[in-house]
């Protein structure tokens, strides 16, 4: 069994929609992979109230604790290796707002995905919609990515292309490219966990 555990930092509709799929497509008894738990550095996260509902272990490691970016990062990669199980667990950044240190990031190479909302190697980094808009781009999109030490960079394992219409606002670009984030992301984690 792979177990799999989520970080969020707020509302978690990525997580959710993996949630969700995991239920529907019965990933446990299929692919061998169970999400195990989610955790946040916020304990005031919308998305542990749903996760709690699942009935998902969920655990807060909240970053002001720590005098340093090393400290938390070590600190969390115990809470999570607590949740490994048989197997070294597959960690899933979805809205995350921590930048990972390479010690981290060295530690789950490999197994850590992050989503990003932009057609990667393209604006990576924040406000990435409005950039795509003020480019003048005509897609934009989201990017399924392994986690390297270099932001917002490593190998894509999926991307998905929005159309940015005529007049678009950042928000609205943001809500069309979330809709097609909740396709590609459990997709993603599916394909990773059939992969030996």
């Amino acid at each position: 069994m792979r177990n799999i555990v989520i970080l969020i930092s707020g509302g978690g509709s990525n997580m959710q929609a993996l949630v969700r799929a995991a239920q529907r497509q019965q990933w446990e008894p299929r692919l061998g992979g169970r999400i195990a738990a989610v955790i946040s550095n916020k304990a005031d996260a919308p998305g542990l109230v749903f996760a709690r509902a699942q009935g998902i272990a969920t655990a807060v490691l909240a970053h002001q604790g720590f005098a340093t970016r090393e400290a938390f990062d070590t600190a969390l990669m115990a809470l999570i290796d607590g949740y490994a199980g048989m197997q070294p667990p597959l960690v899933v950044l979805a809205g995350f707002m921590r930048i990972l240190t390479p010690t981290f990031v060295a530690h789950y190479a490999g197994r850590l995905l992050n989503i990003h909302p932009s057609l990667l190697p393209a604006f990576p980094g924040l406000h990435t919609h409005q950039r795509a808009i003020d480019a003048g781009c005509q897609f934009a999109g989201a990017t399924v990515h392994l986690v390297t030490a270099e932001l917002d960079h490593g190998p894509i394992l999926a991307q998905a292309i929005v159309p940015i219409l005529p007049g678009d606002s950042a928000a609205a670009l943001a809500a069309r490219v979330l809709s097609q984030e909740h396709l590609i992301y459990p997709r993603a984690v599916a394909q990773l966990l059939q992969t030996p």
